[in-house]
């Protein structure tokens, strides 16, 4: 439109936040990424301790599997509402408390002597949980210059993958040798370390321009966007269902004991990362390519676990396979959404994180019913079938146009111009 041209040459990429540095704070962007670390890793503790959190709490391992679902659809509610709510708060302020609340949840959760008491602290979870992802997402231009913007937002995100494919391992063998809740009291005092060491690095940031919630509405309008959360809810849902009982699935399949499965969950998590690191290097130039790839072979490893993971050696390298491709999920539908709506990245950075916990609670709802009613064979296949299906919108996606403006340049025009009228007093 003619009204935009004036606007355009004079700010090609969108407005910086006030008080944008001039030098790299990357202590405060690995805080921000430990911080991440914790919270999800937090969030999947139970998956490797069903059985002993079942056994002490006299509940059943679906009914264990559900604290997933409880602290995923708590924050997958208040994750999007975060920067609306917190609009007046100083970030580092919102951050150490939301990283007090999730030592709280923690330690609520260690004291835990019935199911309602674990759920009571998977619920604080949720709320803090959504609001450090949410307010994480769009730090890192706060911190870092310009020109290291990529790399910082890459480290930030780092946190979610390196805790899916590490914390679970770390957690089950802490809870092997000191018992369950000794994981929880782990995660407590790293919490409460991360918040007490934030109010020393992190600097003052003020909030910038509000995200009106119109904002939110005009990306979920957006192709693109809807499919990059359809592919999103697909492959969360089935890796949860299938993940959050592969303990107690490897033992049925192969027989393997705790410890057994504790070394192979460790392998999983390497190869994770390696993932995250790989798919996030090529999704920068190809993310529906590489969604594409991590969607057929999460659902080939998903469907060939109850007839090829048989020994030892099997399941070992199965998982591998499972725990590289899983590995990119998170930095490569991040970069989906960023060549989706290059100017609404916050937007849709907020309803990422609303779908892929929404997402998680709804993995680990299903796979809890399917677990108990037919067992862990028939819930692999139909995981397996989940993740095909998140194939099939990657291959839809392929033939929609690329963008390069979001789709909605009335709400865009109106939140351009308020950040600019906000750098200008700032």
């Amino acid at each position: 439109m003619p009204s935009v041209a004036p606007v355009t040459p004079a700010r090609p990429h969108p407005a910086p936040p006030p008080g944008s540095p001039d030098t790299n704070r990357w202590g405060a962007v690995t805080l921000i990424a430990l911080a991440v670390f914790i919270v999800v890793a937090a969030e999947m503790m139970p998956v490797g301790l069903l059985t002993p959190i079942g056994t002490s709490l006299a509940e059943s391992e679906g009914t264990i599997g559900l604290s997933l679902t409880i602290t995923g659809l708590v924050a997958a509610v208040t994750a999007p509402f975060v920067p609306v709510l917190t609009g007046r708060i100083d970030r580092r302020t919102a951050l150490v408390v939301l990283m007090f609340l999730v030592g709280a949840s923690n330690v609520l959760t260690a004291v835990a002597t019935s199911f309602a008491v674990m759920s009571a602290g998977r619920v604080l979870l949720g709320v803090s949980m959504g609001g450090v992802w949410a307010l994480a997402a769009s730090l890192a231009p706060r911190l870092v210059t310009a020109r290291s913007v990529p790399t910082a937002t890459a480290i930030v995100f780092s946190g979610i993958a390196v805790a899916s494919v590490i914390g679970v391992p770390v957690g089950t063998y802490v809870g092997a040798i000191a018992g369950w809740p000794a994981a929880f009291w782990s995660l407590a005092v790293a919490a409460t370390g991360v918040a007490l060491a934030m109010t020393a690095v992190l600097p003052s940031m003020p909030p910038a321009a509000p995200l009106p919630l119109r904002v939110l509405a005009s990306a979920v309008g957006h192709p693109r966007v809807l499919g990059g959360l359809a592919i999103t809810a697909f492959l969360v849902t089935a890796h949860f269902a299938a993940y959050t009982y592969v303990r107690p699935a490897l033992e049925s399949f192969a027989g393997l004991n705790a410890s057994r499965i504790a070394a192979i969950l460790l392998l999983y998590g390497v190869l994770g990362i390696v993932g995250n690191f790989v798919a996030g290097l090529t999704a920068t130039h190809a993310p529906t390519v590489v969604v594409g790839i991590l969607s057929l072979g999460i659902a080939a490893a998903l469907a060939l676990m109850p007839s090829v993971a048989t020994t030892a050696a099997a399941a070992a390298v199965l998982m591998a396979v499972w725990g590289l491709l899983y590995g990119g999920v998170s930095v490569s539908t991040q970069t989906w959404f960023a060549h989706a709506v290059p100017a609404q990245r916050e937007a849709a950075s907020a309803l990422w994180v609303s779908a892929f916990n929404a997402s998680i609670a709804l993995g680990a709802f299903t796979g809890g019913q399917v677990y108990d009613r037919t067992g862990p064979q028939f819930l692999f296949w139909v995981t397996a079938g989940i993740a095909a299906v998140a194939l099939l919108v990657a291959v839809a996606g392929s033939q929609l146009p690329p963008t390069r403006n979001p789709s909605v340049r009335s709400t865009r025009q109106k939140y351009s111009e308020t950040s600019s009228n906000v750098t200008s007093s700032g």
